[in-house]
């Protein structure tokens, strides 16, 4: 049988190793579609509800396989479906390419049927590399670069494929006039060095200083074991921006956790106390709670030139991999006898754990969210994975719960968009099929899709080894994060007609699906609940009703940000008094050490 465009696009990806594309039909990709079929299903064709769940499916995957996601989508609708995915991707450098159908090119042009103009819609997000095949010729090449681009740059890229060109017989680039060949699909992943007087000026600043701040990010996540040998010789603290929560493991005594408005008092005092500050793999952008400009002598470390100098005034800039360069550097560095910085890093992390497990059990209507994650935190397999959705519940996952030494975490960090929670989760389970994945996702990101979603969930479960894929829903009928912004930003009270969600029965969705899952509406069943779904035999929903008054209380609440929930309250916020109840009770606990309210 003729090899067709179709074909030799599925060919391709197994010879890259690609084991799964995340996408959904339609006839603009018919032909590759169909080239699936003959191939028995290698790569596997997974199924999402939506292409925007693929695309978010495949930054999933590639955020915990440290390989390229690839996703697919027909012309149209289905390309446009897509972007919100690969944006995400963009924002957090993440690989994934992107394989999108376009009407037959005898119709372009010609305001068809779902034609729409892909390479200015694309132009943007995929502007690392983005291509047009028009002639089988181009194939090779163009989907290998690709790959390769999305690979090296950590970026999205696009590959437009028409969908007559893709049932024409495939021939291959000759050695010839103005045809580009390809070659034998390789994995590069070069080591930037960084320059020996870079090095020494690094030093000098990292020597000269008393007070050593760290700030990692995901760039770090390959140089964990240099930062830490650093943080140990120079006594430093090391604060975590959210995409880089499972560089370190919170229970190391100088790690003082997340960073910013979801962040820790620790690396807010951090911060504020430092003279000197080393940033690692980060370009975490909230420069307020950074050091004040000047406080500081500051070093950065990034892999990405572009990426250097934007949030903080930095002295010295290596352009160069994390590790490379912290082990280049360690030689240089000089351990500080004076272990005074260090021993007030170290009770101010302990004092807000402490802190964090009283929050987490004062009374509230049902159940405090702080304490869904701070039970799940005892409980967690060593190797489990989190994702976490945006919202509130994003909040609870960067303060409370506590990475341990071989967890993995992400979200998305950048965009912040609604949505990839329960798809993160499928693409990490298709990565690590033996691992246990726990999904935090707030209420109104199941409704928007990760109901949706269960059902791909109960598709494919019964590929992965360990079939333990927790989503635990955060239950409180509310758009909780943007309610407390009305209340905090704008002096606003909740508007019920934007704010509140209609009730769901989640746990009653997931059975009907034919998974596990438990209702908690009362605190005390909470850690048996827990216990039942991460010692399950097939996914569980978990669907914790609780407390949308419990406030989400930045680690340095800002009398501007005081003032105006004052003024929501003074407006007639509907939940006004049980509100300032929980805020009071809350709050107490960072000035009454060793005491519950």
């Amino acid at each position: 049988m003729t090899q067709t465009v179709g074909d030799y696009v599925v060919q391709r990806l197994r010879d890259w190793q690609v084991e799964q594309v995340f996408a959904y039909p339609g006839d603009g990709i018919n032909g590759i579609v169909a080239a699936f079929g003959r191939s028995d299903n290698q790569p596997r064709f997974v199924q999402a509800r939506h292409e925007e769940m693929a695309a978010f499916s495949a930054v999933g995957y590639a955020k915990f396989s440290g390989r390229v996601g690839i996703c697919m989508a027909t012309s149209g609708p289905g390309a446009i479906h897509l972007l919100n995915g690969l944006y995400d991707a963009k924002l957090d450098h993440v690989p994934v390419v992107a394989i999108v159908g376009q009407t037959a090119r005898s119709a372009m042009g010609g305001s068809y049927q779902q034609e729409v103009d892909l390479q200015s819609l694309f132009k943007d997000v995929a502007s690392e590399y983005l291509v047009e095949v028009n002639v089988a010729e181009q194939l090779p090449n163009a989907l290998d670069r690709a790959i390769r681009t999305a690979e090296t740059q950590h970026a999205p890229t696009a590959v437009i494929i028409p969908t007559d060109l893709q049932e024409e017989p495939y021939t291959p680039p000759q050695h010839a006039f103005k045809h580009v060949p390809s070659s034998r699909p390789s994995h590069a992943h070069p080591t930037l060095w960084p320059n020996e007087n870079d090095i020494q000026a690094a030093a000098e600043v990292i020597n000269s200083g008393s007070k050593l701040a760290i700030l990692v990010g995901q760039g770090a996540r390959g140089a964990a074991a240099e930062v830490r040998e650093l943080a140990e010789l120079t006594g430093a603290g090391v604060a975590k921006a959210l995409l880089g929560k499972d560089v370190l493991p919170d229970d190391l005594s100088f790690v003082t956790g997340s960073i910013g408005l979801l962040g820790t008092r620790p690396s807010y005092e951090l911060m504020r106390e430092c003279d000197t500050l080393l940033i690692v793999g980060s370009n975490f952008p909230y420069s307020q709670f950074l050091p004040d400009f000047g406080q500081a002598r500051a070093v950065q470390i990034d892999i990405d030139a572009r990426m250097i100098g934007m949030r903080y005034p930095t002295e010295v800039n290596l352009v160069a991999d994390a590790s490379a360069t912290l082990k280049a550097l360690l030689p240089h560095i000089e351990r500080k006898p004076d272990r005074s910085w260090r021993e007030k890093i170290e009770k101010n992390v302990a004092s807000w754990w402490e802190t964090m497990d009283r929050q987490a059990e004062i009374d509230a209507k049902p159940v405090n969210p702080m304490r869904i994650v701070s039970e799940l935190s005892t409980r967690a397999p060593a190797n489990a994975i989190f994702t976490s959705d945006s919202g509130s519940a994003a909040n609870w996952y960067a303060r409370n719960l506590r990475i341990k030494e071989g967890m993995r975490g992400s979200l998305s960090g950048t965009l912040a968009t609604m949505g990839p929670g329960v798809p993160y989760a499928i693409g990490a389970k298709f990565a690590h099929p033996d691992r246990p994945v726990i999904a935090l996702v707030g209420d109104g990101a199941m409704q928007m899709n990760g109901m949706a979603e269960l059902i791909t969930i109960a598709r494919y479960y019964e590929l992965w080894s360990d079939p333990r894929c927790v989503v635990c829903v955060f239950h409180n009928n509310d758009l909780n994060q943007v309610t407390w912004e009305l209340r905090a930003m704008g002096g606003a009270p909740k508007f019920e007609e934007s704010q509140s969600l209609p009730d769901v029965d989640y746990a009653g969705f997931a059975r009907s699906l034919g998974l596990d899952a438990a209702i908690v509406d009362s605190p005390d069943q909470l850690g048996p609940a827990w216990d039942q779904a991460l010692t399950a035999s097939r996914p569980f929903v978990l669907d914790v009703h609780c407390d949308p008054e419990v406030p989400p209380i930045p680690p340095h609440a800002t009398v501007e940000q005081v003032k105006s929930v004052t003024e929501a309250v003074l407006k007639g916020d509907p939940e006004a008094f049980h509100m300032i109840v929980q805020g009071i009770k809350t709050k107490a606990q960072e000035m009454l050490p060793g005491r519950k309210s």
